[in-house]
């Protein structure tokens, strides 16, 4: 089954996507959005941006946990990942995203 993006909109009116994969884990969670419009134009950018690798930054967490952020070309984080507890798993991870990421399917649950 291929992944899918859900936005939602959370208690404060503000709007987010998460990336699913395709057994419903999420590998991606965007920033919140003052407008829906910005939070599709934030999936757009998944789409657009997660085959090429240098569009991944990884990262480990102040705790040591290991993390990445996907950057659009103008280096503005798009989307963050959760946090893995090797660099091996945060990679299958970026993989997932880069699978999945280009999918059309968004489910509105807004």
């Amino acid at each position: 089954m291929a992944g899918w993006f859900e936005l939602s909109k959370s208690s404060d009116g503000q709007f987010r996507f998460v990336l699913k994969a395709g057994n419903g884990e999420t590998i991606l969670t965007s920033e919140l959005y003052k407008a829906k419009g910005s939070a599709e134009n934030g999936v757009a950018s998944v789409q657009a941006n997660c085959g090429s690798d240098e569009r991944y930054e990884r990262k480990t967490s102040s705790a040591g946990k290991e993390f990445f952020n996907l950057k659009a070309a103008n280096s503005q984080v798009i989307g963050t990942s959760q946090m893995y507890a090797s660099a091996a798993a945060r990679d299958a991870g970026i993989a997932s995203v880069k699978e999945n990421g280009a999918t059309k399917t968004v489910k509105d649950n807004t």
